[in-house]
């Protein structure tokens, strides 16, 4: 259990970034409301890159005629692989409102926490997309893809050369040069820690490579201690992506990794996962909602533990798809969460779900920002 002065420290990096988004807005003049949103992204906002349910509508709702937020929401994904500024900016192409950085929390927003932990240390950062971009963002210093680990050995993947599916070739020495000169010395210098930022793609080298990372304690082939931490941003078994039934996520993969080592190391793997339904990600989605609030709407002067006492919500809303994540963590996370199933993505059901019944089952996101707006007299 995390203690609330762990999580309002943990959590002045956002104040501090939520302050400078918001320094620039004239003086607020509307009564706050009572309530936030947190809408899941793959199905129930999008399907792919494909707005669904409604979505663009949805949330324009949220917002003023002039453009500006009415309604304080974030987007709460386990997904990732890109920096929070460049999904800000994805989707508010796709959906046709402005999105701030600071609305976008996804499974690894919590790794910047791990900074003063490993910052000046060897990680390396495994995904699709740009894991180890997102890591610089967050402010480590000596951070490698395991696409770029993996190239500096030799043979340790004894499939590569029947990989011709791998177009881009970025770090392999074939495609460059003969000589590759690592940025840092991986045969002396130990991996510190391993970041699953994003769902990984080649799972079989990965797999072998964070084997060989985590059993020699950090510098394959060799026996020098410890196992590394491994952190997984999420661990979904299962989400909705474009195709029609759902896709394998992060936690098969975590399920794999950890099936493998376990026949082949002497002690079990250990691991720390992220990501919904864990209860920090809603307490800290929380908080960022409250922030979001504070920055958009006059407060009262009245103060209860360090925010204004009406940016509390009376409700926050959690609208999701999938039962074992969104509605599982909107349930543990307790008041002031109230939680509303789609039938747009993983859950298809006519009736609740029978594990984790939310407290409102609906066909659509739009059919969700209505009932809430008519709830709440907005």
């Amino acid at each position: 259990m995390v203690s609330h002065s762990k999580i309002r420290a943990q959590l002045q990096p956002f104040r501090a970034e939520i302050s400078r988004a918001f320094s620039n807005l004239p003086p607020p003049e509307r009564a706050s409301p009572s309530f936030g949103i947190a809408f899941d992204i793959d199905g129930v906002i999008l399907r792919g890159r494909t707005p669904i349910g409604g979505s663009p509508a949805a949330l324009k709702r949220l917002y003023s005629d002039c453009g500006t937020l009415k309604i304080p929401f974030l987007f709460l994904t386990n997904g990732g692989g890109i920096p929070e500024s460049k999904r800000a900016y994805e989707l508010s192409k796709l959906l046709g409102v402005h999105i701030l950085p600071l609305q976008v929390v996804q499974g690894h927003s919590p790794f910047k926490e791990l900074v003063n932990r490993f910052e000046n240390e060897l990680i390396i950062a495994v995904g699709k997309g740009e894991p180890d971009v997102v890591m610089s963002e967050y402010g480590f210093k000596k951070i490698l893809s395991i696409d770029e680990y993996a190239s500096y050995f030799n043979d340790i993947d004894p499939l590569s050369p029947y990989k011709t599916w791998v177009t881009k070739q970025t770090f392999d020495r074939k495609s460059t040069s003969k000589e590759m000169h690592p940025r840092y010395n991986v045969s002396s210098d130990k991996v510190h820690a391993a970041f699953v930022v994003s769902d990984p793609v080649d799972w079989g080298r990965d797999i072998q490579v964070l084997c060989d990372v985590l059993r020699s304690g950090g510098i394959p082939a060799k026996e020098n201690g410890h196992q590394p931490p491994l952190y997984f941003a999420a661990d979904d078994l299962e989400y909705q992506a474009a195709f029609p039934s759902e896709r394998l996520g992060m936690g098969a993969f975590r399920i794999a990794l950890e099936s493998v080592f376990n026949r082949i190391h002497y002690n079990p793997l250990k691991y720390t996962t992220f990501g919904k339904p864990n209860p920090f990600v809603f307490n800290n989605a929380e908080a960022i909602l409250k922030q979001l609030k504070s920055a958009s709407y006059v407060d009262d002067g009245t103060m209860k533990n360090g925010l204004p006492e009406n940016h509390s919500f009376k409700t926050i809303y959690m609208v999701g798809d999938n039962p074992a994540v969104d509605i599982k963590g909107a349930q543990q996370a307790g008041h002031p969460w109230f939680s509303i199933l789609t039938r747009t993505g993983v859950f298809r059901g006519k009736e609740n779900h029978a594990q984790f019944p939310a407290d409102l089952v609906v066909d659509t996101v739009d059919e969700a920002v209505d009932y809430i707006l008519r709830k709440e007299c907005v």
